[in-house]
């Protein structure tokens, strides 16, 4: 009963990440957390290596996420389990 909605949750999961991923790539610039009071948005331009650094851990969370949802539906994989 659990393998449902906790594929789904995987899934919408993934499909953020990749979206965020797409998005940072189309327009250079990623959101990668808050140095201090300001957001840490790396640049194509001003910071190559943290932009693609995120790109890369946004790239590969959001396949990890989408195969674990496919692994958890067919059944391979042991559902979350929600407390």
């Amino acid at each position: 009963m659990g393998r449902i909605p906790s594929a789904a949750v995987l899934l919408a999961a993934g499909t953020i990440f990749l979206a965020a991923a797409w998005r940072g790539h189309v327009s250079g610039q990623l959101r990668a957390g808050r140095s201090g009071f300001r957001p840490y948005r790396p640049t194509r331009e001003a910071n190559p290596v943290g932009f693609y650094f995120y790109l890369a851990l946004y790239s590969v969370a959001s396949v990890v996420w989408t195969v674990w949802s496919i692994l958890v539906l067919l059944g391979v994989l042991q559902p979350i389990r929600w407390r």
